[in-house]
């Protein structure tokens, strides 16, 4: 894949066997900088503890699963550039859509397009390798995220207005969103 100027490597993981030594403490530390710097990345108090956060990455690298839960990862240059989760629940009466969780690139490569190349890659992987037939996700309002997911094909469904409170003057819509068809 190339990004812009920028040449990175898209892999994805389906078992924490198969995750490189030191790919774990590379997702932290992107989370703790993209938290740290108000990313809408779950964590929405910075700073952020990176206990807190290595305990989050534990629990999605422990849950990775071929049929239910992947990891993307991008890659420049051998370092970690972003990262996102794929998901779907299992259950037969919605196991025909998953949802992206944690889409991210670190602050030093944003605007190069890995963070749109992540979202293409596990489109591709949802429709390909897991057979899903759509794509949800939910976006913190107020970022621009919503015109980002939109020149990726997806479309706003729905909001929850004033959802997240990230302060006592700073309340913010949960965008909800659909990709589909995949």
């Amino acid at each position: 894949m190339t990004c812009k100027d920028t040449t990175a490597l898209l892999t994805h993981f389906t078992s924490p066997e198969e995750l490189p030594d030191g790919l774990v403490q590379a997702l932290v530390e992107c989370w703790t900088e993209v938290s740290d710097a108000g990313g809408a990345a779950g964590f929405p108090f910075p700073p952020v503890d990176p206990a807190e956060v290595a305990a989050a990455v534990d629990r999605i690298v422990t849950g990775l699963d071929p049929e239910s839960s992947r990891l993307v990862v991008a890659t420049v240059d051998g370092a970690l550039a972003g990262w996102l989760c794929l998901r779907r629940d299992t259950f037969p009466l919605v196991a025909h859509w998953g949802t992206l969780h944690h889409v991210q690139t670190r602050l030093g490569v944003r605007g190069l397009g890995i963070g749109a190349e992540l979202v293409r890659h596990a489109r591709a992987i949802a429709r390909d390798e897991m057979g899903l037939e759509q794509l949800r996700l939910a976006a913190r309002g107020g970022v621009g995220l919503e015109d980002f997911y939109g020149r990726l094909g997806w479309r706003e469904i729905g909001r929850w207005p004033g959802a997240l409170r990230l302060s006592a003057d700073d309340d913010r819509d949960e965008i909800l969103m659909v990709l589909n068809p995949l």
